[in-house]
């Protein structure tokens, strides 16, 4: 019995060293408050957008603590009584003003020296999003929030260089097997725009006519029977993705390959 409470009273002080207070977000006022948080789990966020032809990652520049100046993804410290999942979208929301997305887990990031004052697991989360329907606006421990083309990414803090590879890789892996374009396009696009997506995300260039015919064959796509307004160049015609076949294929997939 003895060795038993011994090893309670242990568990209990381990349990008081893994948490520390933090100042977080309150939801319903915005107010900063004291949180009783994990002292080695945190989230980390890659979110994806696709602009003017080039697959953008969203960042924050820090304001404050060791990282002040520097860029890295939106993340942070899981409260106490909070899921990951909530935590992920809280954390995204006070950092960025971003709301109601759909956050994919990714994996656990353990590297024993990945941050520099202790160890400190994190988990990351990604998600694709039309940047034009989301407004950003930095806030509590964020300066800056920013899109980065991928090929302009600055230097980013600890190990989210290698979050954001693997998580570029891991879209890689999915748009070969399930259509993505959804996420981050606009309803009504050409077949350059959708070409151009497949060829930031995949580091290739892609033959135009051999692309057409394939995407095509796949009956993914709606005709709209409209074509591009005030454009400079030759108006192309736009179209939409077919709503049912888009789920079928997300969820038995496929095999697309170029």
């Amino acid at each position: 019995m003895a060795i038993i409470e011994e090893a309670r009273k242990t568990s209990r002080v381990v349990a008081v060293k893994n948490r520390m207070n933090k100042t977080v977000i309150q939801v319903k006022n915005g107010e900063r408050v004291e949180a009783m948080v994990m002292a080695s789990l945190t989230i980390d966020c890659v979110i994806f957008g696709f602009w003017e032809g080039s697959l953008e990652v969203l960042l924050i520049k820090h304001a404050e603590g060791i990282s002040e100046g520097k860029w890295g993804l939106p993340g942070g410290w899981i409260t106490q009584e909070e899921h990951i999942d909530a935590a992920a979208h809280r954390l995204l929301r006070e950092l960025t003003s971003l709301e109601n997305i759909y956050l994919e887990q990714l994996k656990a990031f353990g590297h024993p020296d990945r941050f520099p004052l202790g160890r400190v697991v994190t988990i990351g989360y990604y998600a694709l999003i039309k940047r034009e329907d989301y407004s950003l606006k930095a806030g509590f421990t964020a300066s800056e929030a920013k899109w980065f083309k991928i090929k302009d990414v600055p230097e980013l803090i600890y190990d989210h260089d290698e979050i954001l590879q693997y998580s570029l890789e891991n879209l890689q892996k999915k748009i070969r097997q399930a259509p993505i374009g959804f996420n981050l396009l606009p309803e009504k696009f050409t077949l350059l725009q959708l070409m151009q997506l497949y060829e930031e995300i995949l580091g290739v260039e892609m033959d135009k006519p051999n692309f057409r015919r394939k995407i095509l064959r796949m009956k993914l796509l709606m005709d709209l029977g409209e074509k591009q307004r005030n454009v400079s160049h030759r108006a192309a015609k736009l179209y939409k993705f077919d709503d049912e076949v888009y789920r079928k294929l997300s969820k038995k997939g496929f095999n697309f390959e170029f």
